[in-house]
Formats: structure tokens, sequence, C-alpha cells
């Protein structure tokens, strides 16, 4: 089944408090996108990528393409204010013969492709499937005092990562019926229309470059990939 993949660029990463736009920050000599593209790229079933980027950093995702040979960019295109507004832009460009869309956050720069064969294989079978860890941390709910509510059941508990694989039909029509729902990501749109979304296990090295320390956190995964099976 072949796969279109809609790599989210479009981020002004303002919690890093950097000039440099964040897909295009330097960890471990590579810009953050880079490692998403050759991922994609890699992988057999992707057939076509959709980069979805913004006005800042667009000529410099455009000059990585080129330069790294990146010859599955079937197409880049603007983000927009929200998430799911740069999801739908993705969307638009995609092969609507093919079966299965996959979503990712560029970034998350460490997947591998143990990761997203397990991925794409159950999403086939499945037609929703989403990465995730067990979370570690004890978990509770508190009210608007910071008082404490209760404290969740960690056993039952999951952290959500990127990539997200969904078939076409079912992501399209979680888009076109809930799309203006504000949500954190695109399983939860498809949790809407009552469709059964199922985690494969991912790993902890698969972080989320959003604040400063995240930065000294990748370039010790990206030098010690090995030791996370990457």
């Amino acid at each position: 089944m072949k796969v279109s993949a809609i790599l989210l660029a479009a981020g002004i990463g303002a919690r890093l408090k950097s000039k440099i736009s964040k897909p295009l920050i330097v960890i471990a000599g590579k810009p953050l996108v880079l490692y998403s593209l050759l991922a994609l790229e890699r992988k057999r079933q992707i057939s076509e990528i959709i980069v979805v980027v913004n006005s800042r950093n667009k000529a410099g995702i455009l000059a990585l393409i080129k330069r790294h040979r990146i010859n599955k960019v079937r197409a880049v295109v603007y983000g927009g204010a929200l998430r799911q507004d740069s999801v739908r832009n993705g969307l638009a460009k995609v092969n609507p013969r093919n079966g299965l869309v996959l979503i990712h956050d560029s970034g998350r720069p460490f997947i591998s492709q143990g990761i997203l064969e397990k991925l794409i294989r159950k999403a086939g079978k499945t037609k929703a499937a989403v990465l995730a860890v067990p979370v570690k941390a004890t978990i509770k709910s508190a009210a608007k005092k910071l008082i404490v509510d209760k404290t969740l059941k960690r056993q039952l508990l999951w952290e959500i990562q990127t990539p997200q694989v969904f078939a076409y039909p079912l992501i399209r029509r979680a888009f076109n019926k809930f799309g203006r729902s504000l949500v954190t990501d695109d399983s939860a749109l498809v949790e809407k229309t009552g469709a059964k979304v199922h985690i494969v296990e991912g790993s902890y090295g698969n972080i989320k470059v959003t604040t400063p320390e995240d930065i000294l956190i990748a370039e010790c995964i990206a030098k010690n990939r090995k030791a996370y099976g990457m």
C-alpha cells in the first residue's frame, strides 16, 4: 500500500527563543528537518512527501531538498494559523489514490526505519495507528488553584508521538467534519469520528525539540542513536 507523507515544518518555534527557524536549527551538524526528510525518503512504501513550511524557512528547506536529492518531495506548501490548518494544506496536495497518509512533525528528528515499518504495517491493517511510549512520571490532575484533584493511573497513560498514520478516506473525513476543533494532534480528530486508533509503541529517543534544553538532549541522542535502536 502506497503512503503519502506530510512533514510539518511551518512552526516558528517560539519557545526555543531562536532567531533561526526551528526546522533549520542544526543538531549534530545537520538541520533538524533534514533528519525527517532523509528518513521518509528512504522508506520504500512512501511514494510522495508534502512539506509544509513558512515564509521564513521555505528557501532554506527547498535548498536542503535540492542539495540532498530528496526526490520524493511532490509539493512544498505554506502552513496555516493552527496545526490542523497546516495539515489540511498538506492533505490538499496528497495523491488520493494512495491508501495511507503519514503525518509527522519535523521537530521529531529521530524516527527509525523500523518504527516506520511497524507503524505503516499496523495502519494498513487497522486504518489508524499512532506512535506512543508509556508515561514514566506520576501524573496528577489539578483544580484551578493548583490543588490536586486526583492521581491518574500511570499504567493507562501513553505519551503520544508522531508519525501518525491513517487511511486516506478516514483522515479526510475527520478533517472535513471536525477540522475546526481545537486539538493538539491529528488522532484527536480521527477519534471524534468514532474510529478506533491503535497504539504502536515507539521510542523514548523520538523526542520533540521544543525548548532550549531539548537541543542539548537531541545532540546527545544524535551522537548515540545506536543506543536507542536507531
